[in-house]
């Protein structure tokens, strides 16, 4: 499905897309198109590719889905589902399923979109930020206080329970429980691993299936994945700058800032390889992405690349004039 095929190809197909959706579509035509996909493996294979994105449009709720037509008034509604066909079909097919796992949260219990930061506080007294394209399940019993976070990131400052104070407070992630112990900590999920925070009180650290735990005090943050858990390191505020709408960048990789930005905007981001070990220092807006890479223009030798009506863009290195 991810093989390289010929961009001309992936046009075609994505014309044939269109067309089949047409009410007016004529025996012929469909003919037509049988003719063109038999004609050659490449063919097969670049429309299995725009069918199996189309799908995935599909999954997503009508009102997402249709989205990106309501930002194109002035087009017909045909022509501009022919751009976004079109886009279907030359990006890679990971593109639109990175995609639809932004739009996922509409199932949790609380869930924000991309961008977006929530505060809450909870029937105990305790206090909770959500990230941007979180979701969190949220079940108060009467055993415990849990919450359940398969994607995204909170802030959490635990309060004294005071419905029933002999409940635990439990974070549960696919790779550990974590017990808050009168803390304000933070935790994130993303790219198949934990990562937690702490920067008041402490957490404790339970694996699925193994009774070992470990105890992180303020001050400290680790990782979680498969079955491990990463020796400590320091922490501090800084990593819940986001909170303020605000990335704090101090000598970090130019392709792990870029990917931070990237969890901001519905705009696919990515950084070229070439320039992704460029140490990067400053304090860059995550409610202004395009601002901040503008900022990141202005201080470093790389430009950002636009394709797709600005849809996927790339950080690359700027090119030498003269």
């Amino acid at each position: 499905m991810n093989a390289p095929i010929d961009p001309q190809v992936l046009a075609q197909a994505a014309d044939w897309l269109v067309r089949l959706q047409d009410s007016k579509v004529s025996a012929q035509d469909r003919h037509a198109f049988e003719q063109w996909r038999n004609a050659a493996p490449e063919h097969a294979r670049a429309w299995l590719r725009a069918e199996h994105l189309l799908q995935r449009l599909d999954e997503l709720p009508a009102a997402l889905a249709i989205s990106t037509l309501e930002r194109a008034p002035t087009l017909s509604r045909r022509a501009a589902l022919g751009r976004i066909a079109l886009a279907l079909g030359v990006m890679p097919a990971g593109w639109l399923g990175w995609r639809a796992a932004q739009r996922q949260g509409w199932l949790a219990d609380q869930h924000t979109a991309v961008g977006e930061h929530r505060a809450l506080q909870l029937a105990d007294g305790s206090r909770l930020t959500l990230n941007t394209s979180t979701r969190l399940d949220i079940d108060f019993s009467a055993s415990a206080r849990r919450l359940t976070l398969p994607h995204g990131e909170i802030l959490l400052e635990t309060a004294p329970d005071r419905i029933q104070p002999a409940r635990p407070f439990l974070v549960h992630t696919p790779d550990a429980v974590l017990r808050a112990m009168g803390t304000r900590f933070m935790v994130r999920r993303r790219h198949g691993r934990t990562h937690l925070a702490v920067f008041d009180g402490a957490v404790a650290i339970a694996l699925p299936r193994q009774p070992a735990q470990m105890i992180l005090v303020a001050g400290q943050q680790t990782l979680i994945h498969a079955g491990q858990i990463a020796a400590p390191s320091p922490a501090d505020d800084t990593l819940a700058a986001w909170t303020r709408g605000l990335l704090l960048a101090d000598a970090m990789r130019l392709d792990q800032l870029v990917d931070e930005l990237g969890r901001y905007t519905s705009v696919y981001l990515q950084c070229d390889p070439a320039v992704a070990a460029l140490r990067i220092s400053g304090v860059f807006p995550l409610n202004d992405v395009p601002r901040a890479l503008a900022m990141l223009m202005a201080a470093s030798p790389v430009d950002v690349a636009q394709r797709f009506g600005g849809y996927w863009q790339t950080v690359i290195p700027r090119a030498e004039h003269g």
